[in-house]
């Protein structure tokens, strides 16, 4: 029997499905947009300047950073939501829970950054981006996954999920460690006080969402202005989110207002904007540059060698255990639906990188490796998947009969 699994993760899993499915169809619009007669007219669209301020405190950003550095930042506060969750009552709550997803995460992340380094060593600019192949994009793979129905295991989903979680921690610590630069010290510590005093709002268990609101924009200026990435400041905020408070669920409640806008607004505008490479004068050969060729190799090979090679040492060893209902096919099968890398890795190499050459090079990389993956992750999971046809003929007097256990 399938371990029964809560009424929250069925219902973020079926946001997330959707919500890929979705990701896929704007990131395919960008490229078509990029490469079409309105090329200019998306290039000056991201290039809009957008002002905001009151007195003369004044953010003057172009809108692609607006994108990229304020609603990413909400998307990053959902993220911190989700990781608090999980590892207070959810995925990653116990070692039984959280062993298998923690080893493959670790492996998922160590291998394509050390792929990449290998094929970019020399380069110190490129060397830069050895963090973007490290990625997962959980709402591009549960969409693909959403393709093959019920037939996929929820075991398996739930797996998925929390390795992409344990992923999200660790882009976070990232993006936090090494790309960070010029940090200004005052601005730092307006976000200090800023966060002590959501974190005393915390331990007065106040229940309502305003006031945390209203200081994560407070904390998102300063950490904006003090040289830390700004999408930073949505996942500091979201770890000072009570579990319970009188009563009350505010993080499950703020977690499930969120989801809709950050899966079906939020992310496919984030995909638009940064999906769209033009391909005039893209030859085969730059495919196999070092900076696209380690993005692409890094996510398919090495998303397969530590997932499924990490997941597979740790249960042979006895460290961990195979989930109900799982087999190995379709644990291989996931650690390259797990490459697909499309948000975060896109994300991760705009911090990589100014260039915007580079930055093409970093999109035909992310792009090809993604796409790559999601196509051979489909085939491979559904051949690994039983026959819909042949479940329904034992649907009846073996349908009583449990499998063994090949251990």
């Amino acid at each position: 029997m399938v371990t029964a699994i809560a009424p929250m993760l069925r219902d973020f899993l079926k946001k997330e499905s959707a919500a890929g499915l979705i990701l896929m169809g704007m990131a395919v619009l960008a490229v078509i947009v990029a490469n079409s007669p309105l090329a200019a007219l998306y290039r000056d669209w991201l290039a809009l300047p957008v002002v905001a301020g009151i007195g003369g405190a004044v953010i003057d950003k172009p809108l692609i950073l607006w994108i990229n550095d304020g609603l990413m930042a909400v998307f990053f506060f959902l993220v911190g939501l989700e990781v608090k969750r999980e590892v207070l009552t959810g995925q990653l709550s116990s070692w039984r829970a959280a062993s298998l997803p923690l080893v493959m995460a670790v492996g998922g992340m160590a291998i394509p950054a050390i792929i990449f380094a290998a094929l970019n060593w020399g380069d110190p600019v490129a060397i830069r981006g050895w963090a973007i192949p490290a990625a997962t994009d959980i709402a591009f793979a549960l969409g693909v996954l959403a393709l093959l129905g019920s037939r996929v295991p929820v075991a398996l989903k739930a797996l998925l999920l929390a390795v992409a979680v344990i992923d999200d921690i660790g882009a976070i610590a990232v993006i936090a460690l090494f790309y960070t630069e010029g940090v200004q010290t005052q601005m730092l510590i307006g976000a200090a006080i800023t966060l002590a005093a959501m974190i005393a709002l915390n331990r007065a268990r106040v229940a309502d969402s305003w006031p945390y609101v209203l200081l994560t924009v407070i904390l998102w200026v300063f950490v904006l202005k003090s040289g830390v990435h700004a999408t930073l400041a949505g996942v500091a905020a979201a770890m000072t989110i009570p579990l319970e408070a009188r009563g009350q669920q505010p993080l499950e409640r703020m977690e499930h207002a969120l989801h809709y806008y950050v899966a079906f607004l939020i992310i496919p505008i984030f995909g638009f904007a940064n999906a769209g490479v033009s391909l005039a004068g893209v030859s085969f050969s730059d495919l196999l540059a070092p900076l696209p060729l380690g993005i692409a190799l890094g996510l398919l090979i090495g998303k397969q060698l530590g997932i499924f090679g990490f997941g597979w040492l740790a249960i042979k060893a006895g460290v961990t255990e195979m989930p109900e209902e799982v087999n190995w096919r379709q644990l291989h099968a996931m650690s390259l639906l797990a490459a697909i890398g499309f948000t975060m890795s896109l994300f991760i190499g705009n911090l990589a990188f100014a260039d915007p050459a580079l930055i093409n090079q970093v999109k035909i990389g992310v792009l090809s490796g993604s796409l790559i993956a999601a196509v051979t992750g489909y085939f491979l999971l559904k051949s690994a998947l039983p026959d819909p046809a042949l479940s329904t003929d034992r649907a009846g007097p073996d349908k009583q009969r449990a499998p063994s256990s090949s251990g």
